[in-house]
């Protein structure tokens, strides 16, 4: 730990400036077998809103909807980002509309996040047969102007919009003037947010790395923990 002391030591010397910025499922949160099913342990909780009182900015940037990663973290003073950062976007908005008969869809593994609509098949009996269904949802979306996003075993509809969690943070640290940062996150959108911090003066990107990891997220970090357990011990130092 004594390199991830000399690492935080210029956001420790002067929070006043400095920005703590991160992620939910995986990093506040442990990783469940459901979204439904993700909390935030109380002794997370505590140290965030520590975290609120002493930093410029402590932020929750997500992947789930920004009222939904409030809902779960329920902490005053922080700012929620949902939806990869589309939430940032104006653009984004207008395309609801659109996004809408794909969230009626009759589809058993569907997530309907506002701005994104993720329709999932690792549950499937014939998943073949479900990838296959999910080529012509995939089609229809982008008839319709949507982007089509293939994942592991899902396929995200979203606006054709260019936002992530690196444009979030940003958008984020540019609003407030603020050129020192931390991010942690465990998964590859996060690499986004790790490339966000490039050009600051300060950063720290943590990463949470497990067997689970996605290629290169344990590359791009400066720190890196085994758990959100370990993180919140790196948090305490701050």
């Amino acid at each position: 730990m004594k390199d991830g002391i000399a690492l935080l030591a210029p956001l420790v010397a002067d929070p006043g400036r400095a920005a703590i910025l991160l992620d939910l499922d995986g990093t506040l949160a442990p990783i469940v077998s459901r979204p439904d099913l993700a909390r935030v342990p109380e002794e997370a909780r505590a140290e965030v809103e520590r975290l609120v009182g002493t930093y410029a900015l402590v932020a929750c940037i997500s992947g789930r909807p920004g009222e939904e990663a409030r809902r779960l973290v329920d902490v005053d003073g922080v700012v929620y980002v949902g939806t990869h950062g589309l939430e940032l976007e104006p653009e984004a908005e207008r395309w609801r509309a659109a996004l809408r008969p794909f969230a009626e869809l009759d589809w058993p593994w569907l997530e309907d996040k506002g701005l994104t609509v993720a329709l999932h098949w690792r549950e499937a009996p014939d998943e073949p047969a479900a990838r296959a269904e999910l080529e012509s949802v995939a089609e229809r979306a982008r008839a319709a102007g949507l982007a089509a996003r293939w994942g592991r075993k899902v396929l995200e509809l979203r606006p054709p919009v260019e936002a992530d969690k690196g444009t979030a943070v940003r958008a984020l640290l540019a609003e407030r003037g603020l050129r020192r940062a931390l991010y942690a996150g465990d998964d590859d959108t996060d690499l986004d947010a790790f490339r966000g911090l490039d050009g600051c003066e300060v950063a720290v990107r943590v990463a949470l790395a497990s067997a689970e990891s996605p290629p290169g997220l344990r590359e791009a970090a400066d720190l890196v923990v085994g758990s959100p357990t370990e993180l919140l011990e790196l948090l305490r130092s701050l």
